[in-house]
Formats: structure tokens, C-alpha cells, sequence
């Protein structure tokens, strides 16, 4: 079941978010995990001052290397990208390499709650717009599919006659799949999961409750135990089902630390992250 899985992110110096967070999880799922590091950060964006550098030529350098020594890979898992360069540079390689086993699962990173993140501009909306068009299943946020559509941009709740069409918009920008996180109804305040599943042609909604704290880095472990998951032969939404008790067991053992700005707590956990992800089901 072991599967060569490449992540596109960037790595931080400080703080469980990103590359720091999604190497060891899925390692410890039992996958080999490898690395396009798409920039690297001093810290965690939330801290408000940070350094970051640019890795593009890296990208470009390391992906010759690796197609001359014949590297190829099952999964590729994209999070944040730094420039519309890297997008297309991701994109030319999946070209190069797509079959009916490589698994694409790209996560829009640019915001939450409404707004886009710290250092990020306008103009990553069509970055990632170009990149999650080869994508075998996409998982922004809600307020990142806001943004994406166009579909009521910057909202924090949707009415619950338009979770369906919110998910039919981003699935229009050419992903088959489709999971958006963080949807708070608008009529009841209820939390879901909302997403399609190209493989069963089937919508499904997994409701949550919330625990009313902020940590960085929850989606790209959501990401990390989703694609675990998926790799290690589930379907979609139990995948999706799994990868949010994680986050939410994760987010309960973490909830009381005093710089949340760090991320979640792994060290302690990592190891059963397995065990984790079904403790709810």
C-alpha cells in the first residue's frame, strides 16, 4: 500500500503548517513522502511579520534532475504556491506524467474567515485558478471557493440552497472532485464538509461541530490525512470523514496552548494519526 507521494508547499521555519506539518503525517500513514518546497517561510503568516524566499528556480532545477534519474511519483498534493511561474510549471509536469494512476489533489491556500490571508494578494486567485484545472480533487475552503467562483467573495456563511452551487462552481474550473471545508449554513450555523465525488457521481455532506479556536495549518493536515487515506484505498467522503476527526482531535489536545500561531500539536500524536483519524467513527 506504500505510495511515492510528492508535496508542492512551502516549508516553514517555525510553525507546524505546510511541508512541517503533511511530511510526517503521511509518513507516519506509511507513504514515501518527497518534496517541492515552493518557498520558504521564516514563520507562520498569522505572526504578521515574516520572511519569505522564492524556490522557483529550485522547482525547475530539481524537476530536470528528477526526470533524467527516472523519479515518478503516485500522488502529487499542491498547497501554496508563491508565483504564477511555479503554477505553470506544476501544471507542464502533470501533463507530462499524467496516467490513470496519479492522483492530483491540489489545496488553494489564499484565505479564511472571509479574507485573504497576510501577504497574499488578488492576483493568487488565478494562480490558483490555473493550477487546480488538472486536478483530480480540489479542497479549498469556503471562503476560498467564495473567491474562486466569484460566488458571493468574501461571504462567511451560505444559505443552504446554494452549498450545491458553490460546489458546481469550482467544479467548473475543471477539477473532478470536489470538498469544500469550513461551509457554515447561513440559516441554522451548522458546519459541513461539502463536496463531489467524480468517482461515485455522488454529493455528500458530513456535518461537524466546531470548537471555537483558530490554529494555521489545519487544512494542510486535513490535506495530509485525506490523501493518506485515499492512498491507502478509501473512498472520498470516508477519507474526508477521517482526515476531520483528525483535525478536530488534533485541534481539542492543542485549544488550550498559548501561541496558537505555531500550529496544532503533532509530536505527540503523529505516530497514531491512524488511530486518530477513526476514533469518531
Amino acid at each position: 500500500m506504500n505510495k511515492n507521494v510528492l508535496l508542492v508547499n512551502d516549508m516553514p521555519g517555525y510553525g507546524k503548517v505546510a511541508l512541517g506539518a503533511m511530511i510526517p503525517i503521511l509518513s507516519a500513514m506509511g507513504h514515501y513522502v518527497h518534496n517541492l518546497p515552493t518557498c520558504l517561510v521564516s514563520n507562520t503568516l498569522d505572526y504578521g511579520k515574516f520572511e519569505i524566499m522564492d524556490t522557483t528556480e529550485y522547482i525547475r532545477r530539481s524537476i530536470r534532475v528528477w526526470k533524467a534519474l527516472g523519479f515518478t511519483f503516485d500522488c502529487l498534493c499542491t498547497g501554496f504556491l508563491l508565483t504564477l511561474e511555479q503554477a505553470d510549471i506544476i501544471r507542464e509536469y502533470v501533463k507530462e506524467n499524467r496516467s490513470k494512476d496519479f492522483l492530483v489533489i491540489s489545496d488553494p491556500i489564499m484565505g479564511d474567515d472571509g479574507k485573504l490571508y497576510n501577504g497574499v494578494d488578488s492576483g493568487r486567485i488565478g494562480i490558483m485558478q490555473k493550477l487546480i484545472e488538472i486536478a483530480d480533487i480540489v479542497i479549498p475552503n469556503v471562503t476560498e471557493a467564495g473567491f474562486l467562483t466569484g460566488f458571493h467573495p468574501g461571504a462567511t456563511t451560505v444559505a443552504e440552497s446554494d452549498i450545491r452551487t458553490l460546489v458546481d462552481g469550482v467544479r467548473q474550473l475543471g477539477p473532478k472532485s470536489v470538498v469544500i471545508t469550513s461551509v457554515c449554513v447561513k440559516e441554522t450555523g451548522k458546519n459541513l464538509v461539502a463536496g463531489y465525488d467524480a468517482r461515485t457521481k455522488e454529493y455528500f455532506l458530513l456535518p461537524y461541530d466546531e470548537i471555537p479556536v483558530h490554529f494555521p495549518g489545519t487544512g494542510d493536515i486535513f490535506s495530509a490525512v485525506m490523501a493518506g487515506k485515499l492512498l491507502n484505498g478509501y473512498p472520498l467522503s470516508e477519507s474526508v470523514r477521517m482526515a476531520m476527526n483528525a483535525v478536530r482531535f488534533l485541534i481539542g489536545k492543542s485549544q488550550y496552548n498559548r501561541d496558537k500561531f505555531r500550529g496544532l500539536l503533532l509530536e505527540k500524536f503523529v505516530m497514531h494519526i491512524d488511530e486518530i483519524s477513526q476514533m469518531n467513527d
